[in-house]
């Protein structure tokens, strides 16, 4: 048997960065994003020769282990190793013998929540192998509690959740890992014409966002007002952002993004750069009506709010930067699993 899933990858819209410990766990955070057909993937092949095979197609890396009850974190492919690791000592008990392959739409580092989403596709191939019983919600604070915990990766909670639920979501963050997941109903209409006015552009470059989501949280913890306000405006954002898709004022979401990117650029140093302030000003200058930088910052994707058949103008205006318009639509469904 050949077990597989994939989740699709996230636009975080609004309030980036509040769903950070311990902004989260002190004020309470709020986040709007949504899913894209962009994915993870991963594929489980059960093997009978004592060996654990470990394949990421787009790295390029291939690592054999034999079977033992864990694998060493070492800096190969740990996301991988951690999540093994993990069903071993919470679920099968004994080592497993296995070949794992995983493959991602979008490079590390883009902004669009890809490590996070590829721990909940791997973790989904593990429950339709092992037949875990495990909810949307279990399946997101597992992956969270892998990522951040057990492998202490910095970061926050709303990818594993968008991998997890798929769709439009508003989502609340509190303190001892409270989430609450609010699916909105957009109609289609209000998501036809923001799909067909928000650009998605890669910038050609990547950043490490640990970096910049350590230097936020230490922003917190040191009570550095300036970031606080900043976090309070990014929560705010998130809550017009919900009425606005609700209510189908969609040309207003521009002017919602710019507020945002003006307020989340005031939470850490490395969020943006002189480049990056260069790709917004001129997609402003082509048109756009606001933007953003895709998940923490400092390079990755960014997306412009294109009103009145300005889109086309703003791409060939970010063309000068060496990046590329991406093109995408939404999806409603979370991680999925199949075998065969």
């Amino acid at each position: 048997m050949i077990y597989r899933s994939k989740a699709p990858l996230r636009l975080g819209l609004a309030g980036g960065g509040t769903d950070v410990a311990p902004y989260s766990d002190i004020y309470g955070g709020a986040i709007l994003n949504v899913t894209i057909n962009m994915y993870a993937y991963a594929t489980i092949v059960e093997r009978n020769d004592g060996k654990i095979i470990l394949h990421a197609l787009d790295k390029q890396e291939r690592f054999e282990y034999d079977s033992i009850d864990e694998l060493p974190i070492d800096g190969d492919l740990d996301l991988l190793k951690g999540i093994y690791n993990h069903i071993v000592k919470n679920y099968s008990h004994k080592a497993l013998s296995f070949e794992l392959t995983t493959r991602v739409d979008a490079p590390p580092g883009s902004g669009l929540g890809t490590s996070s989403t590829l721990v909940v596709a791997i973790l989904g191939a593990f429950a339709e192998w092992l037949k875990l019983p495990l909810g949307e919600y279990d399946m997101a604070q597992i992956a969270y509690r892998i990522e951040r915990e057990e492998l202490a990766m910095a970061g926050g909670k709303q990818d594993q959740y968008a991998a997890t639920f798929g769709g439009v979501n508003y989502m609340q963050f509190y303190a001892d890992d409270k989430v609450i997941v609010n699916p909105l109903r957009i109609k289609s209409d209000y998501l036809n014409e923001l799909a067909y006015n928000l650009v998605l552009y890669y910038t050609e470059t990547s950043r490490l966002s640990s970096k910049i989501i350590e230097a936020q949280s230490k922003n917190v913890n040191d009570k550095n007002e300036k970031t606080i306000e900043a976090m309070h405006k990014l929560k705010e954002q998130a809550l017009q952002m919900k009425e606005t898709l609700l209510k189908g004022e969609i040309d207003t979401i521009g002017e919602i993004l710019d507020f945002g990117w003006k307020h989340k650029k005031q939470m850490a140093k490395g969020i943006t750069s002189p480049f990056i302030d260069d790709i917004y000003d001129a997609a402003i200058k082509a048109g756009a009506s606001g933007g953003k930088i895709s998940g923490a910052g400092g390079g990755g994707f960014m997306f412009f709010y294109c009103p009145n058949n300005t889109r086309d103008s703003v791409i060939r205006a970010l063309k000068k930067f060496g990046g590329d318009a991406k093109r995408y639509e939404f999806v409603n469904t979370g991680l999925s699993t199949w075998s065969f």
